[in-house]
């Protein structure tokens, strides 16, 4: 298994692969039809969920709600590394979707040797993302910023070795053919680490809310979805095997419930 023991217990996107990259104009007319045809501004959706990411790895992780706790901010870079380090010295280039400002790049991208894909559909992300790749001491001439929705990833058919993808699936306007899209551009072995805040159960309070909030939640976070069934969509999704665990974020209100994991083409 890739997550090791530590990880797993406590850290951090998927069926048919297409058999031929959209073209430039089939992406442009995607890209237009998933975004309405103007500047995105799903930066401030980053923002948003990009600020409860970083709650979400201090978490014990359990099967429980109540069982959650919150370590310090050193334990939360060392579990995150923990997962990253799966990457380092393994995959030599790393598409990320929904990079936004680059947080997440100074966990595997510090291998000078890697190359790093970032996919993103606001444009005004590059300029951070970039200063987040040098911060973590990526080359740019290694760091290349693709403007694109997760479902037209402009990369053609196997050609990364890992895939990720934090809190990014709330957001998409097709969670499947995002997924396929993930499963299209990897190479056969690779990788995709994701993590993703979910619906809750149902029956519950919490899950009660959600769906109560979630047509506002859509308007004011740019498209995020309080009630998707995003590990379900992955398991689904067609990889050879997925290593899924289910977390709940006792401090995150609305967005508690998350799902995290390593599948494998």
């Amino acid at each position: 298994m890739i997550l090791n023991s530590s990880v797993s217990s406590v850290i951090n996107t998927t069926c048919s692969s297409r058999k031929t990259p959209p073209t430039s104009r089939n992406q442009l007319s995607i890209n237009e039809q998933l975004c309405g045809g103007k500047s995105c501004c799903c930066g401030s959706r980053r923002h948003f969920i990009e600020g409860a990411a970083t709650a979400l790895f201090p978490l014990v992780y359990s099967s429980t709600p109540s069982s959650a706790s919150s370590p310090s901010d050193s334990m939360v870079a060392g579990y995150k590394s923990q997962l990253f380090d799966n990457l380092r010295g393994k995959a030599k280039k790393v598409l990320e979707i929904g990079i936004g400002t680059g947080p997440n790049l100074k966990y595997y991208a510090a291998d000078t040797d890697v190359q790093v894909l970032g996919v993103d559909p606001n444009r005004k992300m590059e300029k951070y993302a970039q200063t987040a790749a040098v911060a973590a001491g990526l080359p740019l001439t290694n760091f290349k910023f693709l403007q694109a929705v997760g479902e037209a990833i402009p990369v053609s058919d196997a050609s990364v070795d890992a895939v990720v993808g934090t809190l990014v699936l709330c957001s998409v306007k097709d969670v499947d053919m995002t997924l396929q899209e993930v499963r299209r551009v990897l190479k056969p072995g690779g990788i995709y680490l994701f993590v993703e805040h979910v619906a809750a159960k149902d029956g519950t309070f919490l899950k009660f809310w959600q769906n109560v909030v979630d047509p506002l939640q859509q308007i004011v976070s740019d498209g995020c979805h309080l009630t998707r069934q995003t590990g379900n969509n992955i398991s689904e999704a067609g990889f050879s095997s997925v290593e899924l665990g289910n977390a709940f974020l006792s401090n995150a209100s609305l967005i508690s419930p998350h799902v995290y994991g390593i599948a494998h083409k």
